[in-house]
């Protein structure tokens, strides 16, 4: 079977990509995933999207992104109510140190039309009257940042593609990447053959597995990383409260459950995405530190998912000299989601040799060819 691209990997990124390579005029754009639709990533991460970061490529993917988000609807003619919900993050810093780091964040974050500011404690208790004060020391805030529902923001993406000619294929699953002279001449799954000069490896947490059968070599890996759902309750609370140091997320969706996230530092390199005791009793022990009245609800269920984590915790997103027609979106080290809009349209530009809207250099592959250079995102949980 003959296609002028193949992605694998039919989450938002690999939505996104072809999506915007169709409506660019591509042809022939087929998207193969292993599983379900969303089954990966996309279906299990937190649902935030924010432009608070500390390193300036992140910033603007996740501005122009949110640009986007805002007008989706529209853009990608959806039936459905996307669930936007732009109330904001509030970022806890807990201590002098990182309050004057979230001081040079907003002061990037400002220049790059962003509009975040950085908040007394008073100020933050406004927003988010059942803080714990004893348990902060400053905030920073964006009221343009927010909530959006992965599931129907993926479909959306989807049914668009689906309109320009693309065609999607589930549980098929890539068995191997035949490659000649440095070159994708032949991907062979379980169900199929494909014929194909361009690939695009959006295969989230098995982008490392996708980049071997092809010989490159891809400095990601799989992490589990665990949320959980209370029961719904009226609203109290529009932002979703968020700090580093402390090691959490927590935000109130449309339909008044909580859902909360954290990452575990010791957690294996592996596929595994089961539910823990353990973070439970952590995510219960932070809680009643910093938000106790949330504390007090009750879990309805957890679940695990993979990040796929990069060396700097910036996504890795473009070609690479090992392997001609061999394109990447991976490494987005948990922000995926809420960065794709961009990850679609810059992918579009790479594939069809256009100009880049925003300077690639600081995500390309070859980065980590010179570790001096490297700039890590610290703003992650």
């Amino acid at each position: 079977m003959n296609v002028n691209c193949l992605i694998i990997g039919a989450g938002i990124s690999g939505a996104s990509i072809a999506y915007n390579l169709a409506k660019k005029g591509m042809k022939d754009i087929h998207v193969i995933d292993k599983s379900y639709f969303t089954s990966g990533a996309t279906g299990r991460c937190g649902a935030g999207v924010r432009q608070q970061w500390a390193t300036e490529m992140n910033c603007l993917l996740a501005k122009k992104s949110i640009e986007f988000f805002e007008h989706a609807k529209e853009i990608l003619d959806y039936h459905g109510d996307l669930e936007f919900k732009q109330e904001g993050y509030l970022i806890l810093a807990t201590s002098q140190n990182e309050h004057e780091q979230f001081t040079k964040n907003v002061a990037l974050q400002n220049r790059l039309g962003i509009p975040s500011k950085q908040l007394t404690k008073e100020e933050a208790l406004k927003i988010v009257p059942h803080l714990n004060p004893e348990a902060f020391y400053s905030a920073t805030y964006c009221q343009t940042d927010g909530h959006l529902n992965p599931f129907k923001m993926t479909e959306a993406y989807m049914l668009a593609a689906k309109r320009l000619g693309v065609t999607f294929s589930f549980f098929e699953e890539a068995k191997e990447i035949i490659v000649e002279n440095h070159q994708v001449k032949r991907i062979i799954t379980n169900k199929n053959v494909y014929d194909t000069t361009i690939l695009v490896n959006a295969a989230g947490g098995y982008s490392y597995e996708i980049g071997q059968m092809a010989g490159v070599d891809i400095p990601v890996y799989a992490e589990n990383h665990e949320i959980l759902a209370t029961e719904p309750v009226e609203k109290m609370q529009g932002p979703m409260v968020m700090s580093f140091s402390k090691n959490i997320y927590c935000q109130q969706v449309p339909h008044g459950a909580f859902l909360m996230g954290r990452s575990n530092p010791h957690v294996e390199r592996n596929h595994h995405i089961e539910s823990t005791w353990s973070f439970l009793d952590l995510m219960s022990k932070t809680l009643v530190d910093i938000m106790p009245k949330v504390a007090e609800l009750r879990v309805v269920r957890q679940w695990g998912g993979s990040y796929n984590m990069s060396p700097d915790r910036q996504p890795i997103l473009g070609g690479t000299d090992q392997c001609k027609g061999f394109y990447m979106a991976c490494g987005f080290s948990g922000h995926g989601f809420m960065l794709a809009p961009m990850t679609g349209l810059l992918l579009s530009e790479i594939i069809l040799g256009e100009t880049p809207s925003m300077d690639m250099t600081s995500l390309d592959i070859h980065r980590f060819k010179d570790q001096d250079i490297i700039h890590t995102e610290k703003s992650v949980v």
